[in-house]
This record gives structure tokens, sequence and C-alpha cells, in this order.
């Protein structure tokens, strides 16, 4: 039997440098990160890789673990942990870490389920904890690009739950968990990467 070939993004290898030079500052005092949506895992191993005072926990559906496991075991990292079987409309949540990491998620879930991460997310991190979020965003209801506008309906015609979203209405989901926008960073390929701390 052959042996199964690790996933690979392209997109990924693009933006993994761009995103590891804000979490260099971001991450700065922090020690355990929950990242939602690992995906392939190779996130997980350029970061852990080059964040080693952190340690990064994976998460995923159940059936992306085989694929990050692939990466994971091919690093043998000390401070990157296997995946949890984690969806985030449901209360089996981890609690022991101070950072939240998520790429390219937000425009993949219902709207439900946006509103559930981004709740859960600030009942489980501590005062002072930080979460980044990756990913497209539109502003005042317009998409920011004419590639993202397209993205948006191939998104759609796969699942018409999915979709960029407004900035405006993930602040407001934000505000309401206890987070507060620190930074709105601007990413390659006309992204964002969100910069929450939950406040006192």
């Amino acid at each position: 039997m052959t042996a199964p070939e690790k996933p690979y993004s392209p997109a990924c290898d693009n933006n993994k440098e761009p995103i590891l030079q804000v979490l260099r500052d971001a991450f700065a005092d922090r020690h355990a990160i929950l990242e939602i949506g690992s995906g392939t895992g190779q996130h997980a191993v350029h970061f852990a890789t080059a964040l080693d005072h952190l340690v990064w926990q994976t998460s995923d559906l159940e059936d992306a673990h085989p694929g990050i496991m692939l990466w994971i075991e091919e690093a043998r990292l000390p401070n990157l942990l296997p995946p949890l079987a984690l969806d985030v409309t449901q209360h089996n949540w981890p609690s022991d870490f101070d950072g939240v990491f998520t790429a390219n998620t937000t425009h993949i879930m219902p709207w439900s389920s946006v509103i559930e991460m981004m709740t859960r997310i600030g009942d489980a991190l501590p005062t002072g904890g930080v979460f980044c979020q990756y990913g497209p965003f539109n502003y005042g209801g317009r998409f920011t690009s004419e590639s993202n506008a397209r993205f948006d309906l191939w998104l759609k015609q796969f699942e018409p739950s999915r979709g960029i979203r407004d900035f405006e209405a993930v602040e407001a989901l934000a505000h309401r968990a206890g987070l507060e926008l620190v930074a709105d960073h601007e990413m390659p390929a006309n992204n964002r990467l969100l910069q929450w701390v939950k406040r006192a």
C-alpha cells in the first residue's frame, strides 16, 4: 500500500511569511496558542518552528487530522501538538491557552458558526489574551478587490452559506465577546490579519 502524501496548499506557502511577521509581535508574550482550522498543517509547522517559545496546539475536524499528522510527524517539534477534534459549535473547547490563531476559516464557516467561534474565543481567552484572524474581509459592505468579488461568487457556488464577511459585522461579534481590535494588518492578495485582545 502506498503511503499517503502530505496535503499541500500553495496559498499557505505564499502567505506563511507575511503572517509570521505579524505573529512575531502579536504572540511575543504568549505561551500557548490554539490554532482553529489547521487545514493541511503547513502553517502550524512553520509557525511552531519560528516561534519556539510557544506551545502550538493544532485543531480541526477529524477528517483533516491524518494530513496534519503527516506534517507534524515529519517536523518532530517538541512544541507542536497533535490536532484536537474541534467543532466551533460544540462545547469541547480546551481552556489552557492564551492566544488563538485562525486562517481562512471565517469565510468557509456558515455565519452561525462564525458567531459561535467568536463567542467561544471570547469566553475561553484570559484577560489580555490575543486572537489573530487572517483572511479576506469586506469593508462598508464592499469588496476590496475584483478578485475578492470573484472569490466570493466561487465560494457561494459550492455552498451558499459561505462568503467573505463584512468586517463591521465581525467586529460587532468581537465586541459582544469582549474582544477589542488593536490592529488591522494589510496582507498580500487582498487579505487582512485582524488582531484582537480580550478586554478585562
